[in-house]
């Protein structure tokens, strides 16, 4: 039987605000779908949608048993929704590999949003 992991991770709202303003943090840590997503947004509603996002990416991270800085790269842990709005993970080159390794079979998540925080759970197996 395969191993579960779980991830966890809690963002506040107004520390990533001033994160998503500076070029370099938005290139290291989205994929170009998601900032296109973003882009469609306005105000409180892109912050809070590209919080979501980290959030996810940190949590998938702790599952994979690395940190952020290290050899995953976030931007190849993308998020998309399935027709029916679930949440669904991505796993790309560098975080592809990193669940390989690990001999994962699956990752799901859960993103919740809430005054002015984010909250995201992960699971792998």
């Amino acid at each position: 039987m395969a191993e579960l992991r779980l991830g966890v991770d809690l963002v506040r709202l107004d520390r990533l605000d001033r994160l998503v303003g500076r070029p370099w943090f938005t290139r290291y840590v989205y994929a170009e779908p998601e900032l296109r997503d973003a882009a469609a947004l306005a105000g409180s509603r892109r912050v809070e949608f590209l919080a979501g996002r980290f959030a996810v990416k940190e949590a998938v991270l702790k599952v994979l048993g690395t940190g952020l800085f290290e050899a995953v790269l976030p931007r190849d842990i993308l998020l998309r929704r399935a027709a029916s709005g679930r949440p669904v993970v991505e796993l790309t080159a560098t975080a592809e590999q990193a669940a390989g390794q690990a001999g994962m079979a699956g990752l799901t998540a859960s993103i919740t949003h809430g005054d002015g925080l984010v909250v995201a759970v992960a699971a792998g197996w």
